[in-house]
């Protein structure tokens, strides 16, 4: 926290300094006469055509120039005053070519006394600019990104001062209104040129939930239509500004203060941050100097936040990256301030197009969990994020929610504006962005298919999960939250095969005690109406990083410092986790799991720590569970060959099939070059878990598989093919895999399964689906 006064000045200062008082009433009279030919009924060229001569006479320079963006990333002067005429919309210089391709690539000023020494310049002959040695050159930001450039130039060698530059800023702010108002060029023609294709765009990404979702973009960004920039009243607009920071200030004490902020998700930490910067004096100053300099108080706080967007992409330290999001995000809720209740009421407000969609889309550079559920449930129908992960917070409740999700699609804000229509397709990770009407009509008779199979699968659920033999399969689910548990009785599952008790502890902003996990444990107890529930205890380190904890500096996280390794070295952890569970279980049956087990040991380590823990209850008089079991998640090789030993000591093993085939391979799941490498329907595979399946019957022990492989029809049904009868899968995985159970005859599908463990191809998954389609299985 200590960093984020430095962090005000790395990003507001190097482009935004102090006006001198001399200069503050030439911007002003400046911003007015600009205002004035704004206002004007002349055509949109002609207006720029006068405000460039506007600007050269109150700046006392030779040249004013403007250019603006077209389509190919190509800057082309579209008025001027001072160089030849006839260069107008024939002089083109591409981004990052010359002085003024510079300014529009770097998204910042240059001021230069002897222009042509500085490596970077380029002559343009037909422009009749030899004749000027001084140029001064700033962008014309629109939503963080540059759509034009403003510059001016002068004979003799001039040194521009800072308080010079403000001011052109000043004005370049303004004119991005008349660029962007789709009047001067198409607005079409500052979207990135990809989305003026006659194609869709299509962006691709990786699948975090599968399924299909064709609505509206809602950009969880929001965005304030500016409309007033020049003050008319200096003084009105400092005394609007300084109410609305102490309205702001008020609004996030009171949100500090919620007792249910814990409950809802939210980080302290973050609203920690937020109230450091909002009473940072040097960041208010910015805004204050800006309002000084002649525009509007909205204006002046989307001056500096348009400087910090442009900043954010060149620092590459996440630590940082975060901070300078907690600057923009603060600069979002002044501006609400500033508009008053009617602006944004509600994260759907202001847009006709998105009240009146039916179905919506949400698009974000990522969010957290209580962020997703402020949507319209109803309506929504898709998330695509700019980052995120299958781990993240809002991942898993879109999950809970059956939302497909897309993530890590690039830089898909910069190109989708509010209520665009857009196609999510979690299942193959991509998005198209203003697809045709035809890919549209197509991609909703898919969905179409979807929604009427869904409706199918629902009349499945209070049917057994009885293969046609009479083979029954435990059919659980995943869960980590209580927004999931009504589905374990929609769905018509048996129980909750695995409880990921770490979510809750992620979404906090310190460490529950024993009382809070109690109450939440109770909740999932009382809810899942006497349904079996198999708790795991802690499982974070890796990708899943506690908000107060500080992150571990390691080369391979989902090898290191993680789940059980850190309960054990941290026992009081484990302690109090198994003391709530077991006073939540009273008069219950408690199963107790552990993760990322590479050795007996570390299992027996566990369990004495349940066992004193469960002494400590009896000594105090208190009542505890009906029954206790106490298990290990298969999820490290090296427990493969300990398995007689291991198998002596715990009640049930459950196999994670998502961290045990990533080790098994030697492949980062994470990693997009490898996601598809290695198949789990491959005869390692098949041949490692038929092993344990054997062990876990010899023993006479219960045997599950919670990973993701589970989740998918085929998979399944190979599954219970060479042995598996229970399985746990997200809840919308149910139907589909109820179906295909009831569906199966599983005596041949065992005697073919078993031809196929000495083959060396890379997949039998085609074998299998071959197997599937000959026995009508519905896979």
């Amino acid at each position: 926290m200590c960093l984020i006064p430095i962090l005000i000045g790395m990003i507001v200062s190097p482009s935004t300094p102090v006006l001198s008082s001399s200069m503050m009433p030439v911007s002003r009279q400046l911003l007015a006469r600009v205002r004035d030919v704004m206002a004007g009924a002349d055509k949109a060229q002609q207006r720029l055509d006068k405000i460039v001569s506007v600007i050269a006479a109150d700046m006392v320079a030779e040249v004013c120039s403007v250019y603006v963006i077209r389509p190919g990333e190509v800057l082309e002067l579209f008025s001027t005053k001072g160089l030849n005429a006839s260069a107008v919309h024939n002089t083109r210089l591409r981004v990052g070519e010359g002085l003024i391709g510079l300014v529009g690539a770097q998204a910042r000023p240059i001021a230069l006394a002897d222009a042509a020494s500085h490596p970077d310049f380029v002559l343009r002959p037909e422009t009749g600019e030899e004749l000027y040695q001084s140029l001064m050159g700033v962008p014309v930001l629109r939503g963080g990104r540059v759509i034009g450039v403003i510059s001016v130039q002068n004979r003799i060698r001039r040194n521009y001062s800072d308080e010079e530059i403000e001011v052109l800023e000043t004005v370049a702010m303004v004119l991005a209104e008349l660029i962007s108002g789709g009047e001067l060029i198409d607005r079409a023609e500052l979207m990135p040129a990809d989305g003026n294709a006659l194609l869709p765009l299509r962006i691709a990404g990786s699948t975090i939930n599968p399924g299909l979702g064709v609505g509206v973009a809602v950009l969880h960004e929001p965005k304030f239509n500016v409309t007033r920039l020049v003050a008319e009243d200096v003084d009105f607009e400092h005394e609007r500004l300084q109410n609305a920071v102490s309205e702001m200030h008020g609004a996030l004490d009171d949100m500090m203060k919620q007792s249910d902020l814990a409950a809802d998700g939210e980080h302290r930490e973050v609203l920690e941050s937020y109230q450091m910067i909002s009473e940072d004096t040097g960041w208010f100053k910015r805004i204050d100097e800006a309002v000084s300099s002649g525009l509007t108080a909205e204006a002046a706080v989307q001056k500096i936040n348009n400087d910090i967007r442009v900043r954010m992409d060149q620092i590459t330290d996440p630590y940082l990256r975060e901070r300078i999001h907690d600057l923009e995000d603060l600069s979002t809720r002044l501006l609400d301030h500033l508009s008053g209740p009617n602006a944004l009421n509600g994260p759907l407000a202001g847009d006709d197009t998105i009240h009146n969609a039916n179905s919506l889309i949400l698009v974000a550079r990522n969010m957290g969990p209580a962020q997703l559920l402020d949507y319209d449930r109803s309506k929504l129908v898709g998330l695509v994020l700019e980052e995120g992960s299958p781990t993240a917070h809002v991942s898993i409740v879109a999950r809970a929610l059956d939302i497909p999700v897309v993530g890590q699609a690039r830089d898909i804000l910069n190109q989708i504006e509010m209520g665009e229509p857009i196609i999510v397709d979690g299942t193959n990770a991509q998005v198209f962005i203003r697809p045709g009407e035809e890919v549209c009509e197509r991609f909703k008779n898919s969905a179409r298919v979807r929604a009427e199979r869904k409706a199918a699968y629902s009349q499945l659920r209070d049917l057994k999960s009885i293969t046609k033999d009479g083979v029954r399969i435990s059919l659980n689910i995943n869960a980590g939250l209580l927004i999931d548990m009504p589905h374990l009785h929609d769905m018509g599952a048996d129980g909750i095969g695995l409880y990921r008790t770490e979510i809750p502890f992620m979404v906090r902003s310190d460490f529950p005690d024993v009382a809070a996990q109690r109450e939440i444990y109770t909740k999932v107890f009382s809810q899942s109406s006497a349904k079996p529930v198999i708790f795991r205890t802690l499982d974070v380190g890796s990708d899943k990083i506690l908000p107060y904890w500080s992150a571990q500096d390691e080369e391979n996280p989902a090898m290191g410092w993680r789940a059980i390794r850190i309960s054990l070295d941290r026992p009081m952890i484990l302690r109090q986790q198994l003391r709530a569970l077991i006073q939540a279980a009273v008069g219950r049956d408690l199963s107790v799991m552990f993760p990322m087990v590479a050795e007996v040991s570390e299992f027996d380590q566990a369990r004495s720590l349940l066992e004193r823990e469960l002494k400590r209850e009896s000594e105090r008089g208190r009542d505890g569970p009906k029954s206790v079991r106490a298990g290990v998640m298969l999820e490290v090789p090296s427990l493969l060959f300990q398995l007689p030993v291991l198998l002596e000591r715990v009640d049930f093993v459950s196999v994670g099939s998502n961290d045990l085939c990533q080790f098994l391979f030697a492949a980062d799941r994470g990693n997009p070059r490898l996601s598809k490498r290695y198949d789990m329907l491959s005869p390692p595979v098949l041949s490692m878990l038929r092993d344990v399946v054997v062990h876990c019957e010899k023993a006479g022990v219960d045997l599950s598989l919670c990973g993701e492989m589970a989740a998918d029809p085929l998979d399944a049904m190979a599954l219970i093919g060479i042995g598996f009868r229970s399985i746990s899968v997200q809840p919308s995985a149910v139907g589909p895999i109820k179906a295909m159970i009831r569906s199966l005859d599983l005596k041949p599908l065992g005697q073919y399964v078993e031809t196929l463990y000495g083959l060396s191809q890379h997949s039998l998954r085609g074998n299998i689906l071959s197997f599937a389609k000959d026995q009508g299985v519905k896979v």
